[in-house]
C-alpha cells in the first residue's frame, strides 16, 4: 500500500502549476515558458518580479486576450492618456483653441476703429477713451498670439511626456502580466468554467475596444474640430420634447379616467392620517411622554429611556413638540401602510420566485429613482398636501420591509421546516410557528429601515405641502436661517434616534 501511495501523482495546488497538460490547456501558447514562470511564482514568498515581452508589446490587448479584464480596463485608460498626449504633440494644433478667441476680439477692435473715426468728427472729447480701448484690445490680441505660440512650442514636451508615460505603463504591464495570469490559473484549477486559452473573439474584442478608445479620445481632446459629434451625443431635441409631451398626455388621461380610484386612496390615507394626528397631537403631552418613555424602557431598557426623555425635553422646550407629533403622524401613516402591505407581499415573494422576479424590478425602481422625480407624477395623480406626501414616503421607504422579509424567510433552515412537517405541521402552522419566528430578526430590521427611511423624507415631503419638522428645515434653506435649520435638523435626529431605539430594542 505504501509503495502505491508513494507513486501516486499529487493533486496540483493553487500555489504551483499542475501537470504540463494543465498549463498547456490554460495558456494555449508558450507552455514551457509559462510553466517555468508559474513554478517560480508559486515557490516565491511575496511578489516575484518577472518580465513578459508579449504583455509589454501588446499592452492592454494582451490582458484582454488572457481574460484578465480587471487589468484591461485601467490599463486602457492609462494608455489612452499617454496616446492622447502623443497625438496632440505630433499632429495637434495646440494654439488653435487659444486663437479661436481672436475673431471676436478683432471684430470688437474693428468697431472701435469705426467709433474712433466718428468721434474725431463729432465728439473730440471721446477720442482719448476710444484710443485707450483700441490699445488695450491690440495688446490683448498680441498676448493671445504669444500665448498660442508658446502653446505650440510645448509640442516636444508633450511628445516626450507621452512617450515616458507609455513606457512606464508598458513596463508595469510586463511586470504584472505573469503574476496576474498565475492568479487566474490558480482559480482555473478549481473552477474549470473560467475563461482560459486564446480565442479570436476575446482578441477581437480587446483590440477593437483599445483602438476605438485610442482614436475617439485622441480626436476629442486633440482635434475637436475634426469630428464635432464626439464633443456631445448627437441627440435630437425634438425626440425629447415629443416623448415628454406623450408622457404628459398619458398622465393627464390616466388621472382623469381613474380619478375615482385616486380619490378613494386619498380618502383612506387621510382617514388614517387624521386618526393618528388626533392621537399624537391632541393627546396631552405628559401622557404622550409617559407612553413613549414606557415603550422605550420596555423595549430597549431603562437606560435608553433616560436618553429618550432628554430627546423629548429638547423637542418640548425648543417649541418643536406639535410639529414633531405631526411628523410622527405622517411617518406613522406611511410606515403602517408600507408594513401592512410589505410583509404579506414579502411572504408571497418568498414562496414564489416568479412573483419575486416581477416585484424585484419594481422595488429597484422605488429605491433608485430620486425622490424629486417621482414627486411629479404623485402631484399629477394625488395633488399636493399630506396624502401625496404619504404616498411619496411609502414609495421611498417601502422597499426594505419587502426585501428583508423575503431574505428572512428564505434563510429559515430547511431542516427545521422538514422536522416540523414530519411532526404533522400544516402550511399555516409552519408559517406562523416556524417561518415567521425564525425570520423575525430580519423582518424587524426591515421594519426599522422602512421607518427610518420614511423619516428621511420629511424635508422632501414638505415641498408638496406636508407640515411638521420638514417645513422648518425648508424655511431655513429658503431664508438662510442657519440656527433654525440646525435646531429643526436636531429635532428630526431626536425623533429618528427614539424610533430606532424602540424598534432595535424590540428586534434584539
Amino acid at each position: 500500500m505504501s509503495a502505491v501511495a508513494d507513486h501516486t501523482t499529487p493533486k496540483p495546488t493553487a500555489g504551483s502549476p499542475g501537470p504540463e497538460s494543465d498549463v498547456g490547456t490554460f495558456v494555449a501558447l508558450n507552455e514551457g515558458y509559462y510553466a517555468a514562470q508559474f513554478q517560480a511564482i508559486g515557490d516565491k514568498r511575496g511578489f516575484l518580479v518577472t518580465w513578459n515581452w508579449a504583455a509589454f508589446l501588446l499592452g492592454s490587448i494582451w490582458y484582454g486576450m488572457r481574460s484578465l479584464w480587471a487589468y484591461f480596463l485601467p490599463f486602457v485608460a492609462l494608455e489612452t492618456l499617454a496616446v492622447v498626449q502623443l497625438a496632440r504633440g505630433i499632429w495637434g494644433d495646440l494654439g488653435a483653441p487659444i486663437l479661436a478667441r481672436l475673431p471676436g476680439i478683432e471684430a470688437t477692435l474693428a468697431r472701435r476703429y469705426e467709433q474712433l473715426a466718428e468721434a474725431r468728427e463729432t465728439a473730440p472729447d471721446r477720442v482719448a477713451g476710444f484710443e485707450n480701448t483700441i490699445a488695450s484690445l491690440e495688446r490683448a490680441i498680441d498676448g493671445i498670439k504669444a500665448e498660442a505660440a508658446a502653446a505650440n512650442a510645448q509640442a516636444l514636451t508633450l511628445i516626450l511626456s507621452g512617450l515616458a508615460a507609455l513606457l512606464v505603463i508598458k513596463s508595469a504591464q510586463a511586470v504584472l502580466a505573469n503574476p496576474g495570469l498565475h492568479a487566474r490559473y490558480s482559480n482555473w484549477l478549481s473552477d474549470r468554467t473560467l475563461g482560459h486559452g486564446l480565442s479570436p473573439l476575446k482578441t477581437a474584442v480587446a483590440g477593437a475596444l483599445t483602438v476605438i478608445t485610442y482614436v475617439t479620445c485622441s480626436l476629442k481632446f486633440g482635434f475637436p474640430e475634426v469630428v464635432p459629434a464626439l464633443q456631445g451625443f448627437p441627440a435630437d431635441p425634438a425626440v425629447q420634447s415629443g416623448v415628454a409631451q406623450a408622457i404628459k398626455d398619458w398622465i393627464t388621461n390616466a388621472s382623469l379616467r381613474s380619478e375615482w380610484v385616486f380619490d378613494g386612496l386619498v380618502f383612506g390615507i387621510r382617514s388614517v392620517l387624521d386618526m393618528l394626528e388626533t392621537i399624537f397631537v391632541e393627546t396631552p403631552w405628559p401622557v404622550m411622554c409617559g407612553f413613549i418613555l414606557l415603550l422605550t424602557g420596555l423595549s430597549a431598557g431603562w437606560r435608553a429611556a433616560i436618553f429618550t426623555g432628554a430627546g423629548l425635553a429638547y423637542l418640548g422646550y425648543l417649541g418643536f413638540w406639535d410639529k414633531s407629533m405631526q411628523t410622527l403622524a405622517l411617518l406613522g401613516t406611511a410606515a403602517c401602510i408600507s408594513i401592512t402591505l410589505g410583509i404579506p407581499l414579502g411572504i408571497a415573494c418568498a414562496r414564489s420566485r416568479r412573483l419575486y422576479a416581477v416585484v424585484r424590478p419594481v422595488l429597484d425602481f422605488m429605491q433608485t429613482m430620486p425622490a424629486f422625480v417621482y414627486l411629479i407624477p404623485i402631484i399629477a395623480f394625488f395633488g399636493t398636501g399630506k396624502p401625496a406626501a404619504v404616498i411619496a414616503t411609502m414609495i421611498f421607504g417601502g422597499s426594505p420591509v419587502v426585501r428583508l422579509t423575503v431574505l428572512g424567510l428564505r434563510g429559515v433552515p430547511e431542516s427545521v421546516r422538514e422536522a416540523a412537517q414530519a411532526f404533522g405541521a400544516n402550511r399555516r402552522y409552519l408559517l406562523w410557528k416556524v417561518d415567521l419566528p425564525l425570520a423575525m430578526p430580519s423582518i424587524m430590521a426591515g421594519i426599522n429601515q422602512t421607518i427610518l427611511l420614511s423619516l428621511a423624507m420629511v424635508v422632501i415631503a414638505s415641498l408638496i405641502g406636508a407640515k411638521g419638522l420638514g417645513e422648518d428645515v425648508l424655511e431655513a434653506l429658503q431664508y438662510a436661517s442657519e440656527g433654525q435649520g440646525i435646531l429643526a435638523g436636531l429635532a428630526i435626529l431626536c425623533c429618528a434616534m427614539i424610533l430606532d431605539r424602540i424598534i432595535q430594542g424590540k428586534r434584539r
